[in-house]
């Protein structure tokens, strides 16, 4: 099977490149060649081109088809367009990689299947997500256009800390300071390893049941923000950090950035329904938790000293919700 991916060398999109590579997928990867933290998997077939830039997709792919494509850098309805202009006729399967968060939001049912309403009326990058599927919706009925969406939830690996602030956080830990934990700390999350995520993914690649089709893709171990936290802080040396819960509306207040991924994704509990990806790809199962990935990620992180990038600004504004919303003694 000879498959596409655009991007390649993201969280995700790394672990499905290394999976199908080890599953005998003959990978081609088109991306502007520039690899730092996760370099191009031995084996894969580097095509040097700008997704942006049409003209230089065209060249550097010249006459080639491919049995599937996967564009894990398509974020808007125009992105998409440039890919239908540009695979229409020489893929068997488009694949979207499309957001969780593109669910109804807050969800009124749980848990969450691919039935779900689409709806997000908090974030920006999950209403593009939408349009997106809605285009392709109508390229799929209107002219067979052979889409997949796959629908990702929180999914990390180790090079990045899956808490808003990143580094920051874990620093603070070390240092005795106050970690924000937006809401009560009770809301559930689900984490997803991109290994376990990868299992499923390169499953469906080339498959013609999910043409037509959507599927999300999650772990089933669902925790609470707070123990999210306290994991992190376990692998980092620090069993009891000091947790501050603060509203996520206040959040917002102070920094919008920060809040549209709370008052759009991560302020409402959630959990999956996986039944749907097993139906197509049978036996999968995640099986790292997330205990196992907080280690993996602290240890990355202190192999090398330029990993621990301090991010002043949110730091500083982590001290100021904390002083407003830490409990004060009696």
């Amino acid at each position: 099977m000879r498959t596409l991916f655009v991007g390649g060398t993201g969280i995700i999109s790394s672990a499905c490149a290394q999976v199908a590579l080890e599953r005998g997928v003959e990978l081609h990867v088109l991306n502007r060649g520039t690899f730092t933290t996760r370099p191009l998997p031995d084996g894969a077939v580097l095509h040097s081109a700008d997704v942006r830039d049409p003209a230089s997709v065209r060249a550097a792919l010249g006459d080639l088809e491919f049995d599937s494509v996967v564009d894990w850098v398509a974020f808007t309805p125009k992105h998409v367009q440039t890919d239908l202009e540009l695979f229409a006729g020489r893929t068997g399967q488009y694949v979207f990689i499309s957001s969780a968060s593109a669910y109804q939001t807050p969800p009124l049912r749980l848990p969450i299947t691919e039935s779900t309403p689409l709806r997000n009326p908090f974030w920006q990058y999950s209403r593009d997500k939408i349009a997106c599927e809605d285009l392709l919706a109508r390229a799929y009925r209107d002219d067979g256009f052979p889409v997949t969406v796959v629908r990702p939830s929180h999914t990390y690996d180790r090079t990045a800390v899956p808490f808003d602030g990143g580094w920051t956080v874990l620093e603070r830990m070390r240092q005795g300071k106050p970690v924000v934990v937006h809401g009560d700390g009770t809301s559930l999350w689900v984490m997803t390893h991109a290994a376990d995520f990868a299992k499923a993914f390169v499953g469906l690649l080339g498959n013609p049941r999910t043409l037509g089709d959507s599927f999300q893709i999650t772990s089933d171990e669902v925790l609470t923000w707070d123990q999210l936290a306290r994991a992190l802080g376990a692998a980092a040396g620090v069993p009891e950090p000091r947790l501050v819960h603060v509203p996520s509306d206040a959040i917002a207040a102070a920094d919008p950035g920060w809040g549209a991924g709370l008052l759009g994704d991560k302020a409402h509990s959630v959990w999956f329904d996986n039944s749907k990806v097993r139906s197509v790809v049978p036996g999968f199962v995640a099986t790292i938790p997330f205990a196992q990935g907080a280690e993996e990620i602290v240890a990355w992180h202190d192999a090398e000293p330029s990993r621990r990038q301090v991010d002043a600004r949110l730091d500083a504004l982590m001290d100021r919700l904390a002083e407003t919303y830490a409990p004060r003694e009696l």
